[in-house]
């Protein structure tokens, strides 16, 4: 890896571009590229496209793990920068000695479509955000919809948090929820801190549209009103509310729960009642 050009200046032209991705929301929508972070996401992407550049720490040339991505991707640009530029680069405190430079996916259809989608209204954390992608994911949803007020999804500390779920389902961003609740053929419900109906009681089946709200303001009021129904997850006494994507997963895989109690290996006579 001795052989791969080496960048040592702030002045140099890969670093620029890649230092504005990290740090710039506005950079990224301009040219349509993000910035994947960690040999996992690298990985991952690079089973389904090929990268625009990838950038590797001096001191992480000899990881086997950073070693085997590079194999893995002939003709992609690559450079190893100075361990001091390198963790100017990175998008958390950690480096972990990998960056991937890659095309941001066009947009989804402009109307969602699927049985499961799950909409974000002013989520702010990243983490959040990104939890949230990943636990979505991971329960088959079709769509995740952030309204214009959420963290940025193709962010860097967004796509680590998701660890490749981005690349599972359609992202939709900068999204009028009210509207497109009020068009979706399904049941819209909403999760609020309090006042719903446990996730079990309700029935979770058939296409539903999943809201969450931010944690301290909650759903917005034109958003709420659209709602068919809300859940709430029981808490115990002195327990004020739940982490939203703590939240999210629990009613998430509720829906699954429910989807394998009726599958016709158990019969659906356990199926919650609307």
């Amino acid at each position: 890896m001795s052989d791969l050009p080496h960048i040592g200046s702030r002045s140099n032209a890969h670093f620029r571009t890649v230092r504005a991705l990290a740090t710039s929301a506005a950079q990224r929508r301009r040219s349509g590229r993000t910035l994947l972070d960690g040999a996992h996401l690298v990985a991952a992407y690079l089973e389904r496209a090929r990268p625009a550049f990838i950038a590797v720490s001096e001191s992480m040339c000899g990881d086997i793990e950073v070693r085997q991505i590079l194999e893995r991707a002939p003709g992609v640009p690559c450079a190893r920068f100075s361990d001091l530029l390198f963790a100017q680069l990175a998008p958390v405190r950690a480096p972990t000695g990998i960056l991937a430079v890659i095309d941001i996916p066009r947009d989804p259809p402009a109307r969602p479509r699927g049985s499961l989608l799950v909409m974000l209204d002013a989520i702010q954390d990243p983490g959040n955000v990104g939890t949230i992608i990943r636990s979505a994911a991971a329960a088959g949803a079709d769509a995740v919809l952030l309204s214009a007020q959420c963290a940025d999804a193709w962010a860097p500390r967004t796509l680590r948090a998701a660890m490749g779920a981005h690349f599972a389902l359609a992202i939709h961003v900068r999204c009028d929820l009210e509207r497109v609740a009020r068009n979706f053929e399904g049941r819209v419900i909403a999760a609020a801190g309090q006042g719903g109906a446990a996730p079990h009681e309700l029935s979770l089946l058939g296409s539903i549209a999943l809201v969450f709200g931010s944690e301290g303001a909650g759903l917005s009021e034109p958003l709420a009103k659209v709602a068919h129904a809300v859940t709430s997850i029981p808490l115990a006494r002195g327990v004020e509310s739940l982490n939203v994507g703590a939240a999210a997963a629990i009613i998430l895989f509720e829906r699954a729960r429910q989807i394998a109690m009726t599958s016709p290996l158990r019969g659906s006579s356990s199926a919650p009642q609307p």
